[in-house]
């Protein structure tokens, strides 16, 4: 780690947030063989929230052309199946070992966000690269010398320099906003929308004590009220816990649950006792501490908490992903005689979740912000190669607009997706009319229990989990 008082003045690209789309972009620049870049964290390391779980085969197979899939694959469990069903049945298992025809990872691979990042920072530190923290951008200027760099100033009033600043800050992105790009929901126009129940969720990575509850899986349970998901993660986070002073004993499982609006907001620091009742009133039966409800007779109890969060499910996307410093970005048209154009301000490129948030349904997020980390290396190089051998006339943010609006095309399809499928989870238990006097959440566990037996409908589902069609 490296504070600010060792960064330099100047550099080509300024990466601003050290989470894995900021990692992947480092790494991606250095399979280039570019070095000219500076990355920065606005907190200490191990302090950023885990959330993200799940890397699909999609992003592996971005992640295999920078020579990064490999140490993450290892260190991660593959998930062969995904189980789905209600409260005390399963109802659809989507066989993953039908990608086999086109990805070398027919698997989900479950591994947590921040080992997933201690893995890619241990890479990034085998090329000799350091993250500086604790680093907080507070201003972008325009630099007074020449107006095609970008002056971002820190909290203790460092300033760098640079032509490329990077913002892959996260859903509050500081970049973001001090770049004027808008941040609402593409369908609403508003900052986010709100689903009825499911508008709030808690995950929590425990362990369970009770009852044979060693090889449960990837559970993802569907109630009237809410849904549940249950996971168990590698052994790989254990011993990361213990480098850190954190020891558990035995499986620890994330588990996550929408919690109903009615039952007002979800406490600050979730206590084992509240997340026991969630487990209880939205798990499998065979989670249940109940006896009586518990299929095998022996209760199930949450014994120890690791870690947990809050949060609310929201979709937005950066109006653009890329414009430069002062929002005059070169989009083509001539402005002299010679037919020359111009162009102001530094560039700036929004990633991750500073271009994009959505529900966690389907574990979409860190994939699609791993996915334009790994894309905007190759944008930046194609960028930096081409403007230094053309007069600064020539349009070359061509090759920019075009990674952005590709970017932007595969945000929308996602958040598209991940509505679809909340929608779907959170199906309340309302009757269809009073001609079918048959609840809408029965209608759709058949459909799907149907659907399940159906081979091209499995298929279907793991594509589209997979994210192999929206690359």
């Amino acid at each position: 780690m490296a504070d600010v008082t060792s960064m330099p003045n100047s550099t080509t690209v300024l990466i601003v947030g050290a989470g894995p789309s900021g990692l992947v972009t480092a790494l991606s620049l250095l399979h280039h063989g570019f070095k000219h870049f500076v990355v920065v964290d606005a907190v200490e390391q191990g302090e950023n929230t885990s959330r993200a779980l799940v890397v699909h085969a999609a992003t592996l197979e971005a992640l295999d052309t920078i020579d990064c899939g490999e140490e993450i694959v290892a260190k991660g469990t593959k998930a062969r199946s995904i189980n789905i069903g209600n409260r005390s049945s399963k109802l659809v298992s989507t066989d993953l070992s039908s990608l086999d025809k086109y990805t070398r990872h027919p698997y989900a691979l479950i591994i947590p966000q921040n080992l997933t990042e201690y893995i890619l920072g241990e890479k990034l530190k085998s090329y000799g690269v350091t993250v500086h923290r604790p680093c907080k951008v507070t201003s972008l200027k325009i630099n007074e010398n020449d107006n095609d760099l970008t002056d971002v100033v820190f909290e203790d009033e460092k300033t760098i320099t640079a032509k490329y600043v990077i913002g892959a800050d996260g859903a509050r992105s500081v970049v973001r906003r001090m770049a004027g790009i808008s941040f609402t929901d593409p369908k609403t126009g508003e900052k986010g929308d709100r689903m009825t129940n499911l508008a709030q969720m808690v995950l929590a990575d425990i362990v369970y004590e009770g009852g044979d509850n060693n090889d449960l899986g990837f559970l993802a349970t569907m109630s009237p009220e809410s849904f549940f998901l249950s996971m168990p993660l590698p052994n790989s986070f254990n011993d990361l816990l213990a480098e850190n002073g954190q020891e558990a004993r035995g499986q620890i499982y994330r588990i996550g649950a929408g919690v109903p609006l009615v039952d007002g907001e979800i406490p600050h620091s979730p206590s084992k006792e509240y997340l026991q009742s969630l487990v209880d009133r939205f798990g499998p039966t065979v989670l249940s501490s109940d006896a009586s409800i518990n299929p095998s007779s022996t209760p199930v109890r949450i014994k120890e908490i690791i870690w947990a969060t809050r949060f609310r499910t929201h979709s937005a996307i950066a109006e653009k992903a890329f414009t430069r410093l002062g929002g005059d970005e070169l989009q083509g048209a001539t402005v002299a005689a010679d037919n020359s154009t111009t162009k102001h301000g530094g560039i700036i490129l929004l990633i991750g979740d500073a271009a994009h948030i959505h529900s966690p349904a389907g574990g979409q997020g860190m994939n699609l912000g791993i996915r334009d980390a790994v894309f905007l290396g190759d944008a930046l190089i194609k960028h930096i190669n081409v403007s230094t051998s053309q007069p600064s006339s020539v349009d070359t943010d061509y090759i920019l607009r075009e990674f952005a609006e590709e970017r932007h095309k595969r945000a929308l399809e996602v958040i598209a997706f991940t509505k679809n499928l909340l929608s779907l989870l959170g199906t309340q238990d309302k009757k269809i009319s009073w001609l079918f006097p048959i609840s809408a959440t029965t209608v759709r566990d058949w459909v799907m229990w149907l659907g399940g037996k159906l081979s091209f409908m499995q298929a279907r589902m793991a594509w589209a989990m997979s994210g192999l069609g929206r690359r």
